[in-house]
């Protein structure tokens, strides 16, 4: 082969493999495997865990998460409580910068915040800020996004008020929905604030090249804060739906971190792979849920706990996954200190008792061998999730005479048909929690919730919200959302399946990587050893 072909075919080979041409110059590079394609990489939008992971490198709240999930300062250094619990006082660092130079400010925050919360923004999350004064009301369309209870002291200072004490604030607040954004670049550009010829970021990191189906490449921000503590010069994430293609790409040496691993190929990693295995319980809850909204589920509680009672979670977590996953009888995992969670009343029955309750409630609501329930089950691609779905079919065929049929869509379609709620029937989906309290479970729930795409509305429910929100006893609290979670799953709203174990591997040249119950790793912990 001739110099010149042969450089020809190098330049080809670098252009398809990013980072290969900053290798030469000893950048560091880390390389992770993402899941999913992001929907959006505007923080006030993003749903997805895999979008959550690339919001935390590019932008930095008033907290953070640190290294073992725990909530440490960000963007303010230090705040102050007042007696009532209802009013916080944020003082900024100094030395907090966005990408461009310019000072990070208390009123960036309250510009990004007023964002988050207004309706037009149409954000998912929104309705985790309604414990700020007025946020309900703005959410409402009942007033402007200008009366929510964020404002700039005369000393610069952010002051939140809020309508009633929030334990949970401080966690909320390292969240994306919480996340500054640019006021100025918005103005200009508007929407296309997030491409990487207009962003402007807060965080370790910043855009660089976003190839839609191929890579997002993130720079090290020469103007973060912490700057000189960020090991990793570049971070390119690699959205990889097909676990089984993730897990080859990280045996070939094209990841450092996978974003999880085939339920299939568990076993074989345990054994080939155990010093890049990490399997760790986390605050992650996999479940099916229904459309309330239409038929055959509207108004048809009955048939929806006969769906629930016929699954056989034992065997889904032992012998379908085996990946140390847990069978679910609550809606909010345990783990989480000073919280029991309610459990759905056949938790212990044996498999005859559920098999009898199953088919009167089916014939009950109409149904029979003769005229049996026909439905659609819908999943995103993943192979985790189509095993799931087969076998979960064949126990509805098999126990009740159910015809399910499955339909296997691409991440954007399946939210987007989720959201609209026009075909869906039944679907798969999973709640990972924000942070380590039971309200993050909690308010998904509730009927104003931008996730509820299942279209739950129980007005007891969201009054026992309402009242939980309210009390200062952590244990009265505990007390009144375990109610409310007993009156949900008595609804069955949702089927919960399993209780998540977090899967990663990790290859040996990654140091710095810690396992926590929210399954937080931002890329600025962690570094690449020689």
């Amino acid at each position: 082969m001739s110099r010149n072909l042969t450089h020809f075919c190098l330049l080809i080979l670098i252009s398809l493999l990013p980072g290969m041409a900053e290798s030469a110059d000893n950048v560091k590079i880390l390389r992770r495997g993402n899941g999913v394609e992001p929907e959006s990489l505007d923080p006030h939008r993003a749903r997805a865990v895999e979008t959550l992971n690339i919001m935390r490198d590019l932008y930095e709240g008033l907290t953070r998460h640190a290294v073992d999930g725990s909530i440490v300062p960000g963007v303010a250094q230090s705040w102050n409580l007042s007696d009532n619990g209802k009013r916080y006082t944020f003082t900024m660092r100094d030395e907090a910068r966005w990408s461009n130079g310019e000072p990070v400010t208390a009123g960036d925050f309250v510009f990004a915040l007023r964002r988050a919360i207004n309706p037009t923004t149409a954000s998912p999350y929104a309705k985790v800020l309604d414990i700020i004064e007025n946020a309900k009301s703005i959410l409402a369309g009942e007033a402007k996004p200008e009366s929510l209870g964020v404002r700039v002291s005369e000393s610069g200072q952010l002051i939140i008020r809020l309508d009633s004490p929030a334990a949970h604030l401080l966690q909320v607040l390292a969240l994306p929905i919480a996340f500054p954004v640019h006021e100025n670049t918005m103005a200009r550009v508007g929407s296309r604030f997030a491409r990487p010829e207009h962003s402007v970021t807060n965080g370790a990191y910043q855009l660089e090249a976003w190839q839609v189906h191929g890579y997002i490449r993130l720079k090290k921000n020469p103007h973060y804060w912490n700057h000189d503590e960020v090991p990793i010069d570049t971070v390119l994430y690699y959205p990889v739906a097909d676990e089984n293609a993730e897990l080859s790409r990280f045996r070939a040496g094209e990841l450092d971190l996978t974003f999880t691993l085939p339920a299939r190929r568990v076993a074989w990693a345990r054994d080939n792979l155990a010093q890049a295995l990490h399997l760790t319980p986390y605050l992650g809850t996999y479940f099916y849920g229904f459309n309330l909204t239409r038929p055959p589920f509207k108004d048809q509680p009955g048939l929806r706990r006969a769906l629930s009672l016929v699954i056989d979670r034992k065997v889904l977590t032992e012998k379908v996954l085996n990946t140390g996953d847990v069978p679910a009888w609550s809606w909010v995992p345990p783990g989480i200190s000073g919280y029991q969670s309610a459990r759905l009343e056949y938790a212990d029955w044996d498999l005859t008792k559920k098999l009898a309750e199953a088919q009167k409630l089916y014939t009950a609501a109409g149904y029979s061998p003769d005229n049996p329930l026909q439905l659609e089950l819908r999943f995103n691609t993943g192979d985790n999730h189509r095993r799931i779905a087969l076998a979960i079919a064949a126990m509805w065929r098999q126990k009740l005479g159910i015809e399910t049929t499955l339909i296997n869509e691409e991440w954007k379609v399946f939210i987007q048909n989720r959201r609209q709620q026009q075909i869906t029937q039944v679907y798969r989906s999973s709640w990972i929690g924000d942070y380590n309290d039971p309200w993050t479970f909690a308010e998904v729930m509730h009927s104003k919730h931008g996730i509820n795409d299942f279209g739950y509305n129980n007005n007891d429910y969201n009054n026992l919200l309402r009242i939980a929100a309210m009390q200062t006893d952590s244990a009265e609290r505990n007390r009144i959302l375990q109610r409310a979670e007993a009156k949900m799953l008595n609804d069955h709203p949702v089927i919960p399946l399993f209780f998540y174990v977090s899967k990663h591997l990790v290859s040996p040249r990654v140091g710095g990587w810690v396992d926590n119950p929210l399954d937080v790793h931002l890329s600025q912990y962690l570094y690449l050893k020689d």
